[in-house]
């Protein structure tokens, strides 16, 4: 079975075909037929080696990196309770461990890990919906904004950022995104009330058209200090980066760790929903074969780019 990863820690040249051994679904488990895995920042920092004493901890290499898959199930594990069937389009959140993470052609996963792709999508769609969603999903949750209320994104034209503009509004809050000049449609189409210029002065900008601070803030851009000023007193912030913030003004500052909502295929489910219902898009870039792999991330660490590359095993 072919996978892609690492061997040797490195550039994006260090990504390689690896051969990887056959797994089969034991209790509690289904086995996905990976069609499509999606390219995120953490799967750079696998290849990187910037968790290199975690990784090496999980076992030798190759090490496979990988947070977002769709395919098909392909088989059920004995005694597993779910309604998933063989021959079902799925996507899953993975949790990447050693060789076990998406960017393989075929994954066990936990059956709570896994959910039907949304009506319509093809896999390459689907594979970009898990993570960031999930994460966005989790950044909401902690802030606990009530209806009406208002949420700042930065980054907003960002793939999590996207989501959180998107579920915000699904959750009836005012939402305020960030946008460069190129990107202030995209944002204004991914649902923001108001647009404001993205850059270093993110707080003053947002009090212009909020004087009274807003809410709640996710930090999509990691401007960290630069964006705090832009929250009521009180308010609240979430980080995606492990950001957490000098105590100021009774503000909250929140971590948001996607993995613990690990097998939260019910929340995941929900968002399936919600696209279903118009309400959340799914954005692909562009698509490579698992051969050009290498390639997805060139292109990444070039950064300026909307929507994900997608690593395609057909």
């Amino acid at each position: 079975m072919r996978g892609v990863g690492v061997i040797e820690f490195g550039g994006p040249e260090a990504l390689q075909i690896v051969d990887l051994p056959e797994v089969h679904a034991g209790p509690g488990e289904v086995r996905l037929r990976v069609h499509a895995a999606t390219v995120n920042p953490t799967d750079t920092f696998i290849r990187g080696g910037a968790r290199a004493d975690a990784l090496r901890e999980s076992g030798p290499p190759p090490y496979i990196p990988g947070m977002d898959a769709a395919g098909v199930i392909d088989e059920v594990g004995p005694d597993t309770e779910t309604d998933l069937q063989v021959g079902d389009a799925v996507m899953a959140m993975v949790i990447p461990r050693g060789s076990h993470g998406a960017y393989r052609e075929s994954i066990v996963l936990k059956a709570d890990a896994v959910t039907r792709a949304p009506a319509g999508s093809n896999h390459a769609e689907a594979s970009t919906l898990p993570m960031n969603a999930l994460t966005a999903r989790q950044s909401l949750d902690q802030m606990g904004l009530q209806p009406g209320q208002t949420l700042a994104v930065t980054g907003a034209a960002g793939c999590y950022g996207g989501y959180m503009v998107e579920l915000g509004k699904a959750d009836g809050l005012t939402v305020i995104g960030d946008a460069s000049d190129r990107d202030v449609q995209l944002v204004k189409d991914l649902g923001a009330d108001i647009v404001v210029p993205r850059g270093d002065d993110i707080s003053e900008q947002i009090r212009q058209v909020v004087p009274e601070g807003v809410d709640g803030l996710a930090d999509g851009a990691v401007q960290n200090e630069l964006a705090v000023g832009a929250i009521k007193d009180g308010g609240q912030y979430a980080s995606v980066r492990g950001w957490r913030g000098e105590p100021e003004r009774d503000i909250t500052f929140h971590v948001t760790m996607v993995f613990t909502y690990d097998r939260r295929a019910d929340l995941l489910d929900q968002i399936r929903q919600q696209v279903e219902d118009g309400q959340v898009t799914m954005r692909v870039n562009s698509t490579y074969p698992a051969e050009q792999a290498s390639e997805t991330h060139r292109l990444f660490k070039q950064g300026g780019h909307r929507g994900r590359f997608v690593i395609t095993f057909d």
